[in-house]
């Protein structure tokens, strides 16, 4: 049967590969159902890379096929890459490394790795994922990819962390939605008091205690086939901890003020905004219930860390308020604002910022500065904050890697054109303008750009 990809697949053999290697591996692919089609073009999609030996030009070209296409690494050489080199070769983004040994069993695995692959990326693409977690930038298509795979290809409990107002809860709801598992089940560890913990968690039965006056089921009860997210979970109490762990480990609980048991089956999905490993370390909480709920750990970041997606972010809750088939944007200045200020409270506080905005516009055309109400202005005269520490913090790390400035240059050059291309539509008279430069001068670095890829 042909392997189902929905992006082409292409391989790029380093010089050092013979041509007779490189025709043995296509064959071999064929065989086991993969079409290959020859590498030159630029790269996109799937691909391969035939390598034997690792040095510092097969990272960079690693580097720059990982720019546009989800790489394989293929180490064909008689003998293995060393591990610091399959690990630089992740490092310079593919997203795998496999030894060539053996032509049939190989090509079973290079097929299995990019069915996956590709699996993942259609769930992370699709519009359901897209919609409930904006974003684009590195980090944020990396959580992207975690939450989906384990979301659709596990059942294990999911322990999310990270600052308050990171969407630790859109992505609790989404991990319900792609598994396909019934309720979802809410609750905030926050709100547990200790007189009515027990009843919220197990449930009740009729006069169980003062103020009971019907039977009710708890959490335990209500998650049975589907999923329970404890919200806060570093709020628990010790002793609700341990009764925790007991109904994780034996599937079954009691009502209070019962004594017959119940069983429920559920998956867990637990997200705090505490370091837990610490509150582990103080004794605060227990690690035997630490190890059960992060089976699977995702950390959502802040939104310092994800300044691409300042903008789309923006712009998706402006849809979001301005309802279906309204047309609304921001104005330059607008945008300035919001990527140049602060948000202590992350995507939340974007949200709102979004929103008083909105709630002080009027009439067509774009939000404009008048919008911003007094005490959000910047302070008269003040610089704009600009090289920020988003841009150092991506200087020093290639300043870290060695990188030359040179190279510093062309990669911050190469990537100002490609975002604004993509902003302007590919139109090169409007980013020409934006990047203050000529049409011919971008004209002229766009095809230089594109004869080195």
């Amino acid at each position: 049967m042909q392997a189902r990809l929905h992006l082409p697949l292409w391989i790029h053999a380093f010089e050092h590969v013979s041509a007779a290697l490189c025709a043995k591996v296509t064959a071999a692919l064929e065989q086991a159902g993969l079409q290959p089609a020859p590498g030159g073009a630029r790269p996109s999609g799937f691909g391969l890379a035939l390598l034997d030996g690792v040095d510092a030009a097969v990272l960079e070209r690693v580097r720059s096929l990982a720019a546009g296409a989800s790489v394989l690494a293929i180490a064909v050489g008689a003998r293995p890459p060393a591990t610091a080199d399959m690990w630089a070769l992740l490092e310079a983004g593919a997203f795998d490394v496999l030894n060539w040994t053996d032509a049939a069993a190989d090509a079973a695995r290079i097929q299995a790795r990019l069915e996956r692959r590709d699996a993942l990326q259609r769930l992370a693409g699709s519009p359901e994922v897209r919609s409930t977690l904006v974003g684009a930038s590195p980090a944020w298509r990396a959580l992207v990819h975690s939450v989906v795979e384990v979301a659709a290809f596990t059942e294990s409990p999911v322990l999310i962390t990270g600052e308050t107002g990171t969407g630790k809860d859109q992505v609790a709801q989404l991990i319900h939605r792609l598994g396909g598992r019934g309720e979802l089940v809410v609750l905030d560890c926050t709100t547990l008091t200790p007189e009515l913990a027990g009843s919220e968690l197990f449930g009740h039965e009729r006069g169980a205690f003062t103020g009971a006056a019907n039977a009710r089921d708890g959490a335990f009860a209500l998650a049975d086939g589907g999923v329970l997210f404890l919200d806060e979970v570093g709020e628990l109490p010790l002793p609700l901890q341990a009764q925790l762990l007991r109904v994780l480990q034996e599937h079954t609980y009691k009502r209070v003020g019962s004594n017959t048991w119940q069983r429920s089956r559920f998956r867990l999905v637990c997200a705090t905004n505490r370091s837990l490993e610490d509150e582990v370390a103080n004794g605060r909480f227990r690690a035997d219930l630490y190890h059960r709920i992060a089976a699977w750990r995702c950390r959502t970041p802040p939104l310092r860390e994800r300044g691409d997606d300042v903008l789309p972010l923006a712009q998706h809750f402006l849809a979001l308020l301005a309802g279906p088939g309204a047309a609304c944007g921001f104005d330059d200045a607008v945008r300035e604002y919001l990527l140049l200020r602060d948000y202590p409270g992350n995507v939340r506080e974007l949200r709102q910022t979004v929103a008083r905005l909105w709630y002080r516009h009027s009439g067509p055309g774009p939000i404009t500065i008048g919008d911003l109400a007094p005490d959000e202005r910047p302070a008269q005269g003040a610089p704009a904050c600009w090289p920020d520490i988003r841009f150092e913090s991506a200087i020093r790390a290639a300043i870290d890697l060695r990188i030359g400035l040179a190279r510093i240059s062309q990669a911050a050059a190469d990537i100002a054109i490609q975002l604004v291309l993509e902003q302007e539509g590919d139109n090169n008279q409007r980013a020409a303008l934006r990047l203050g430069v000529t049409d011919r001068a971008l004209q002229i670095r766009r095809k230089a750009w594109a004869d080195a890829h």
